[in-house]
């Protein structure tokens, strides 16, 4: 969450660091439990695209975005396919590729369902996703999500562009604020397909402290059952 607080204030450098420090690379495999980290990544190389043009940077992001994608559709994580397919249509839009960057927000979208619930997930991308929603406002189908995500933009900002200063405050939600790191492992665990006992032994924890995890995350999202904390995370962009 620091490092994409950073890449928000447009501290490239910083980001960076903790890129390597992390020994995060786009040449990783897809895996659920680095998925977090993948996706901060790329979001860091789009950023640093933006400021230096280097195109072989963003075709290594593409890369690791087709993996994470596969991974997520194949074990049915619709929270995860979202977002992947909100940052493959962020990185073709820096590339000028308009028709690629629609297509990649639609298939977003069609995951979605309903996106009141990722509004917080979208608009938190800043000036970048309102440019590339203003446009896709213009296209088919795809028009009438992209005016209720910039009806959100407007009611909340006043239909200005969002300053990095307050992308920080979208970014650090109050429920990332208080989730331990252990905690937001299991919560992106919950998300998926595994039992409780698949996710204690992916973790390397017994069920009972797995429990007070979970008890844990229910009583800081202000939920009662495992159902509505992966939908709350969702909301707030947590998985």
């Amino acid at each position: 969450m620091k490092a994409r607080v950073r890449i928000a204030q447009g501290r490239l450098s910083e980001a960076a660091d903790w890129a390597r420090d992390q020994g995060v690379s786009t040449a990783d495999d897809a895996s659920y439990l680095s998925e977090f980290d993948h996706l901060t990544f790329v979001r860091l190389l789009i950023a640093q695209y933006r400021a230096d043009h280097d195109t072989e940077v963003l075709d290594h992001a593409a890369g690791l975005l087709d993996r994470l994608a596969g991974a997520a559709e194949t074990s049915g994580r619709a929270g995860s396919l979202i977002e992947i397919r909100m940052l493959q249509a962020l990185a073709h839009h820096a590339l000028g590729h308009r028709t690629q960057a629609l297509q990649s927000l639609d298939q977003a979208w069609v995951g979605a369902g309903e996106p009141d619930g990722y509004v917080r997930l979208f608009l938190a991308e800043g000036a970048p996703m309102v440019e590339l929603l203003r446009e896709a406002e213009q296209v088919g189908d795809a028009g009438g999500h992209a005016r209720r995500l910039l009806r959100h933009h407007a009611a909340r900002d006043g239909g200005a562009i969002e300053s990095p200063q307050r992308r920080v405050i979208s970014l650090v939600l109050p429920s990332a604020e208080v989730l331990s790191e252990r905690e937001l492992q299991v919560l992106r665990l919950l998300g998926s397909e595994l039992s409780g006992p698949q996710i204690a032994r992916e973790l390397f924890v017994s069920n009972n402290t797995l429990r007070t995890h979970t008890k844990h995350i229910f009583t800081k999202l202000d939920v009662t059952n495992r159902r509505a904390a992966v939908r709350r995370a969702r909301e707030e962009g947590l998985i």
